[in-house]
């Protein structure tokens, strides 16, 4: 999604899924801790109904409306974790794991030696 866009701007918007089906209103917009881009929103999918979470990455702004390029059904089955709440790692990876998004792990750093302690001497030297 473009990352340029106040996620304010967001709320309210109408979200449709990939058939072009409406699923309901942006209710809330998530930021990603560590460097504030929107990251999930929060559709409000009926009057009496809760919110279903969706990843605004693959998703896109078009022409006001919000596409999100997975079934309703699939939308309305997300994990429910409430809305006005932070949403945890572990939260964020159901979600991820639940639209069959895959999250890379971290990188890891090869074993080697960075360098001699301080006060060690070096045989070889």
């Amino acid at each position: 999604m473009q990352t340029d866009i106040d996620p304010r701007n967001l709320i309210g918007r109408k979200a449709f899924d990939r058939n072009g089906t409406k699923i309901g209103t942006v209710d809330e917009v998530y930021l990603d801790d560590a460097t504030g881009v929107p990251e999930w929103a929060a559709i409000r999918t009926g009057l009496f109904s809760r919110d279903a979470f969706v990843p605004l990455e693959p998703s896109e702004l078009v022409e006001g409306t919000l596409h999100i390029p997975f079934e309703r059904s699939l939308i309305k089955d997300a994990p429910d974790f409430g809305v006005g709440r932070h949403l945890s790692p572990e939260q964020e990876l159901q979600l991820y794991h639940h639209y069959g998004l895959d999250v890379a792990p971290p990188p890891s750093f090869p074993d080697r030696s960075f360098g001699k302690l301080a006060g060690s001497e070096d045989a070889d030297a």
